[in-house]
């Protein structure tokens, strides 16, 4: 993985420092590190960083300041990665940032993942990369919210299913799932039948639109 160029936006300083030291651990330069929303713009303007990981919740209202700024930032640069952080499952934060559009990649990740350390990592990578990347507990209560027809998926079909939704290529799920590329295609194509969905080679447009399925659109 090439070494990317981070601008970090975080107001618990003990945390922003720590996913700070995290990412260059890891071998990524953190151009930026600061600590509200209207610093997140100033230093993404100074540094044109590769990616952007910030905390939805920031000062001074502790609401989506984090999020807002984010969004403002993909609106002025579509080729802009963004990793947005939250203590709580909020699906309008998700369906916003989804909603986005442009190139980029995309992410939407509970804070509790960041104890995963290498998973953390890999989820700025792939993002980064331009993917997107939704947390699994995002997943799970979007396929909560609807049960038809995803009662015609198999228990391996909504396995897959949840995997497209965090990103994963088809690779990485067969991987995950011990079976093979061709499997996994497979399952894939038999999901996307059954959800009415048409099938896309785009990974970031194919979870995209299972997402946009499963909010209900």
């Amino acid at each position: 993985m090439p070494r990317l160029r981070v601008a970090l936006a975080e107001d618990v300083v003990l945390l922003r420092e720590g996913l700070a030291g995290l990412l260059e651990r890891f071998g990524h330069e953190v151009v930026a590190a600061v600590g509200d929303g209207a610093a997140l713009v100033e230093a993404v303007t100074a540094h044109e960083p590769d990616i952007v990981v910030t905390d939805a919740r920031m000062p001074p209202g502790f609401s989506d300041e984090g999020l807002r700024a984010a969004l403002a930032l993909r609106a002025t640069r579509p080729g802009l990665a963004v990793l947005v952080l939250s203590q709580y499952v909020q699906q309008t934060y998700a369906a916003e940032l989804l909603d986005s559009g442009g190139g980029a990649g995309i992410g939407y990740l509970l804070k509790d993942r960041i104890g995963e350390v290498r998973e953390f990592v890999e989820a700025v990578e792939r993002v980064a990369e331009g993917h997107t990347v939704v947390d699994p507990e995002v997943v799970r209560q979007l396929l909560g919210r609807r049960r038809e027809p995803l009662a015609r998926l198999t228990p391996r079909e909504h396995e897959v299913l949840g995997l497209v939704a965090e990103g994963r290529s088809n690779a990485a799920i067969a991987r995950a799932l011990v079976v093979t590329e061709a499997a996994v295609a497979k399952h894939i194509a038999s999901i996307l039948a059954k959800l009415d969905l048409p099938p896309a080679e785009d990974d970031h447009r194919r979870v995209l639109a299972v997402l946009a399925y499963l909010r209900g659109r």
